[in-house]
């Protein structure tokens, strides 16, 4: 059993594992920089270690985390998701000192964390993959002559990347020629590494991931799939389980696939294999996510699966606590990220104190968030600063209960995503469950919402200003 674990992460997801470790009676160990001293993060865990003033780079110091893990006798490191959470030198350095690792192995994390090397594995597992190059290109004459033989459109991707950083769309050899440096650029910075390959730009896909637990022993379950469709620029803004755009036979198809890939690899803990599906239905692998995802709680909602439970017990080296038909959907759940941005202006990062923060409630509705009244909402790090989860039993409930929700929740101080996902629950095609990735280019005039403030907020603005006017 594991007693003690160090959570190598920030934020709402580090609250998260915190409240994990809580249920299953193990202690919890958060680090933070001088940014993050009044993080919830911190005031939750049993015990919580400064890393130092770099705002990012302690978060990013392996050998240092794994040093205040051993100090506070931590058996354990969970990296949760960003960060180090898909370096493998971490998971080295983890079992080099004698500490368990929340996590696949470092051999699989390297694997499938290169998507050239991800898509020989998934080649050699016979899942159906999109043509692209032999592997990476060396330069831009390589790129363009890879781009001739498969056809435009074409991707062009960072081999190491994630989270929308490092891709570019060109319809063009022009448009090649104008992007293959800046993105060659931005992977290095991202990623560390200047590696980039080319892939046939599958126009107007949907997203569709499928969430997969594996154990030492072999033993490979799915937990259904996720739509990941609505985004912008490759970044998800809310996800939804079970995809209410595919057929029982497709959902069968892909989480087969999902299992089959991570047999192949070996595949050891939470992990996501992501596809997209064409416009002639077909399914084709694009990559493996070998961590928690922050969508991981529509997947919770609609199974009853602790993932970051599970997680942490399989990483303690038990088998998997269900089989696969122990493993049983009900309804539709919906995650909204609950951004610090301005959708008025481009999706602007806004960051700055919280000055009211109100948490809808009810049936089916949950909250994972790192704010509170009276914080100070840093700039230095993504801008969600919530994820707020419905769930309903039919998908025409769950959109009311969202609707509802959404309505209830307050977040002032710093401009949100709220009314942008109001927005989006209005329109005719999410209505209905059809849409995918170009749905917010299609969609422009969602950000020319007007925001309508409560009574309350108006009252409470006009007593802060009598307040401040007197000085008290």
């Amino acid at each position: 059993m594991i007693k003690k674990l160090l959570v190598a992460n920030r934020g709402e997801i580090a609250v998260r594992i915190v409240r994990a470790c809580a249920e299953m009676g193990i202690e919890s160990v958060a680090v933070y920089t001088d940014a993050d001293r009044h993080a919830l993060h911190v005031k939750k865990a049993s015990e919580a270690y400064n890393l130092g003033p770099d705002p990012v780079g302690g978060y990013l110091n392996a050998h240092r985390i794994t040093s205040v893990a051993l100090g506070a006798g931590c058996d354990a490191v969970h990296p949760g998701y960003g960060f180090l959470s898909e370096n493998p030198e971490l998971a080295e350095i983890c079992i080099r000192r004698g500490l368990i690792f929340v996590g696949p192995s470092p051999h699989v994390i390297r694997q499938m964390g290169d998507k050239t090397l991800a898509r020989a594995a998934a080649i050699a597992a016979g899942l159906p993959v999109v043509p692209g190059s032999d592997g990476n290109v060396a330069n831009l004459d390589e790129a363009i002559a890879a781009a001739k033989t498969i056809g435009y459109p074409v991707m062009l991707k960072a081999t190491s990347g994630g989270g929308g950083r490092g891709i570019r769309r060109c319809d063009s050899e022009g448009e090649l020629r104008r992007h293959y440096d800046r993105v060659v650029s931005e992977t290095t910075k991202a990623f560390g590494a200047a590696e980039v390959f080319l892939e046939k730009c599958i126009v107007n896909p949907r997203h569709i991931e499928v969430q997969i637990l594996g154990d030492r022993f072999g033993n490979v379950v799915h937990l259904f799939e996720r739509d990941c469709s609505i985004q912008r620029r490759h970044q998800k803004l809310l996800e939804i389980a079970p995809s209410p755009q595919l057929t029982e036979e497709e959902r069968a198809e892909v989480c087969d696939l999902a299992v089959r890939a991570a047999k192949a690899v070996g595949y050891e803990n939470a992990g996501t294999v992501e596809f997209l599906f064409d416009q002639q239905k077909r399914f084709y692998f694009m990559e493996m996510n070998t961590r928690l995802q922050v969508e991981h709680t529509v997947t919770e909602q609609i199974t009853g699966v602790d993932i970051v439970q599970e997680q942490i017990l399989i990483a303690a080296g038990n088998p998997l606590s269900y089989a696969q038909d122990d493993i049983q959907r009900r309804g539709y759940a919906l995650q909204f990220r609950i951004n610090a941005e301005d959708p008025k202006n481009d999706f602007l990062p806004n960051f700055g104190r919280i000055t009211r923060y109100y948490s809808p409630g009810g049936p089916g509705v949950r909250t994972d968030a790192a704010i509170y009244t009276g914080y100070e909402f840093p700039p230095y790090y993504d801008s969600m600063c919530a994820k707020l989860t419905i769930w309903a039993l039919t998908w025409d409930k769950a959109l009311a209960r969202a609707r509802r929700a959404l309505l209830d929740m307050g977040v002032s101080g710093v401009k949100t995503t709220i009314p942008y996902h109001l927005e989006i629950l209005r329109t005719a095609e999410f209505r209905i469950g059809r849409f995918n990735t170009a749905f917010v280019e299609e969609h422009p005039e969602l950000s020319n919402y007007s925001v309508r403030r409560p009574t309350s907020h108006l009252a409470a603005a006009i007593a802060a200003a009598i307040a401040a006017h007197h000085g008290l």
